[in-house]
């Protein structure tokens, strides 16, 4: 009750209105509600735009029946591809089929070396510090 009163002397001694000041609330409350629903629609169109343009930029590949190579790891036989981009691939070594995402794997040339990179050695030249 003592708070109650203090506060009500604080809103008469600084002549407060209270109807005033509920009408600024509830118009400062509709002003934030329209800015909370402004950012959701820009946040909607960024959301399909950004999608749009993914979707545009993915490149579709095309498997058929035959030798893959997996990112990483040795050379795989394609047995079944799904419409969606799931492929079924065969492990030539221990006869194992598994399915994997399409877009994981690329193709597999028979006289390319994997692992095996060849390079020409540099001798290291000396720093000069420029003046």
């Amino acid at each position: 009750m003592e708070l109650e009163h203090n506060a009500f002397l604080a809103i008469k001694k600084l002549n407060f209105d209270l109807d005033k000041a509920g009408h600024a609330r509830k118009f400062q409350l509709n002003e934030l509600e329209e800015i909370r629903h402004e950012f959701y629609e820009n946040a909607k169109l960024y959301k399909e735009r950004t999608k749009s343009y993914h979707d545009r930029n993915i490149q579709r590949k095309e498997f058929s029946k035959g030798k893959l190579k997996s990112r990483g790891q040795g050379p795989f036989t394609v047995v079944n591809v799904s419409p969606y981009g799931a492929v079924e691939i065969q492990n030539p070594k221990d006869g194992s089929t598994f399915k994997v995402d399409g877009q994981r794997l690329k193709p597999f040339y028979e006289g390319i070396s994997a692992g095996i990179q060849t390079g020409h050695v540099v001798d290291q030249l000396p720093f000069v510090p420029s003046t």
